[in-house]
């Protein structure tokens, strides 16, 4: 017979992970999906890391003898020269920069004044939780980009502006999921009995409150960097991101519209940038949100 605990139970059964116990650990591991997108992320922010090591010309450097040609090996440019004869390699690879830099950036600030707000909200409710998921509904009722537009009409172009616009036009995002479970939360036993300790307002919303609404701000944030890259790729399309000569992504594919014709390869590779960041952040963001979320433990 197998040996048998103090308590009875076989010590073989004792030892044996339970179904839902694998499953956790399976899901702590990236699937294929999730390991590609980390793969490729993490070949971009290499990329933007050393642009200025692995840029084989300068990307504001211009030959206008060289302008227009296609990629080819031959003369070194990779991925074609645009109108002005600079290096489409180069400028994508410095591009790669300013979109992580406004992505992280953008969605973290966005971030903690959304999560400030809503444990506010949800927790103190009021008079406080009325007037500031008021201001949220007004803002939701504007269409995003038209306010971004305005917002960035308003500051001007600059990268530090644009991170700004961003994070002010999305807070609400993080707002509305973080204020609807901390309601949840709130009323749980574990609140109930920080209270009845004595326990302290801040130390209860710190300690208790935002460790368990934690899981969803990082699912957000995930998604969210993605959606402020596609965001800056859109105002300096509109030439309200970052101001020229800094390469960008958006403003690329838009110097390559009325060439799209002849020279192709102006729109496509940073266009062709912006799809595959994006995707790959969204396949890790899906697979996160499958880690915390709690129908699947």
């Amino acid at each position: 017979m197998a040996a048998e605990t103090a308590l009875g139970v076989p010590a073989v059964l004792k030892h044996s992970a339970t179904p839902s116990t694998t499953r956790r650990r399976a899901r702590r591991l990236p699937p294929l999906t999730a390991t590609i997108g980390l793969i490729v992320i993490l070949l971009v922010t290499l990329g933007a890391a050393g642009a200025d090591a692995l840029s084989p010309f300068s990307p504001t450097a211009q030959a206008l003898r060289e302008r227009l040609q296609p990629p080819t090996l031959l003369s070194g440019h990779v991925l074609g020269t645009d109108n002005l004869g600079r290096d489409v390699l180069s400028r994508t690879i410095y591009g790669a920069r300013v979109s992580l830099t406004v992505g992280i950036a953008a969605a973290a600030l966005a971030g903690s004044l959304g999560v400030l707000l809503g444990l506010l909200a949800g927790y103190v409710g009021g008079w406080w939780d009325a007037l500031v998921s008021r201001l949220a509904d007004i803002q939701q009722a504007i269409p995003f980009l038209i306010l971004a537009i305005a917002v960035a009409v308003i500051v001007g172009p600059s990268l530090t502006n644009v991170v700004l616009v961003l994070a002010v036009t999305t807070w609400v995002s993080y707002f509305r999921v973080v204020r609807a479970e901390v309601l949840s939360v709130r009323e749980s036993l574990l609140v109930d009995a920080a209270r009845v300790l004595g326990a302290s307002t801040p130390r209860i919303v710190l300690r208790h409150v935002l460790p368990n609404v934690s899981g969803s701000v990082i699912v957000i944030g995930s998604l969210m960097v993605a959606n402020m890259i596609i965001f800056e790729a859109s105002l300096s399309f509109l030439g309200l991101g970052v101001p020229p000569p800094t390469p960008t992504w958006g403003r690329m594919v838009f110097d390559g519209v009325q060439y799209v014709d002849s020279a192709w390869w102006l729109s496509f590779f940073p266009g062709l940038a912006i799809v595959l960041t994006v995707l790959a952040i969204n396949l890790i963001g899906d697979w996160l949100r499958d880690v915390h979320d709690p129908r699947l433990t």
